[in-house]
């Protein structure tokens, strides 16, 4: 049997990539065991690949009023509303580790509003979830909602620009038919 392709796209050969590249591949290789499939399909455009990677470190590995944890929850919640079966087994795997409670993180795979999650959390999803779906709705009573529950202008920039960025990404991931690396399926249960 063969294996399934990744993606619609090929996919370049690790040794091929510019050193940069192959480097944080090779890194996240010997650090998780595997290579998530993302890096690969990502890697066939350089630069791309680059500025994703900087942007995406940027949101998910700041200091800040939002937990890791909740940061993937922000990615797993807006990932199903987009549709995104990579983002929501790979990122739904990140967070059962991070949160480190699977129940909880199914939960919020599946839908949010339903999972055992604080008020606070439940504040931020919700708010991540209109940017995700209909950002041109976002108003002041969204702000104060945030606020309400000790989130401050900042933090709601993090919220939307998570769910923003990984808006893209899903869209990405859909429309490259990306798959997620049967590792994922096991981890953090």
């Amino acid at each position: 049997m063969t294996a399934e392709p990744i993606s619609r796209y090929p996919v370049p050969d690790i040794e091929g990539l510019p050193e940069d590249i192959r480097d944080r591949i090779l890194a996240v290789q010997e650090k998780s065991g595997f290579v998530p499939n993302v890096f690969l399909v990502l890697a066939r455009r350089p630069d791309e690949f680059r500025a994703f990677f900087a942007y995406h470190d940027a949101l998910m590995d700041k200091p800040g009023n939002l937990s890791k944890a909740e940061r993937e929850m922000i990615v797993v919640a807006t990932s199903n509303a987009n549709g995104c079966q990579y983002c929501v087994i790979a990122h739904g795997a990140i967070l059962r580790i991070r949160a480190k409670d699977p129940l909880v993180a199914d939960q919020v795979a599946v839908n949010y509003r339903k999972a055992r999650i604080t008020p606070r959390q439940r504040a931020m999803l919700d708010f991540a979830m209109k940017v995700s779906q209909a950002s041109h709705r976002v108003g002041p009573e969204d702000h104060e909602a945030l606020a309400a529950h000790g989130f401050d202008a900042e933090d709601a920039w993090d919220i939307a620009a998570i769910a923003a960025f990984f808006g893209m990404s899903n869209r990405i991931a859909n429309a490259t038919d990306m798959r997620a690396n049967p590792e994922f399926y096991g981890m953090g249960r």
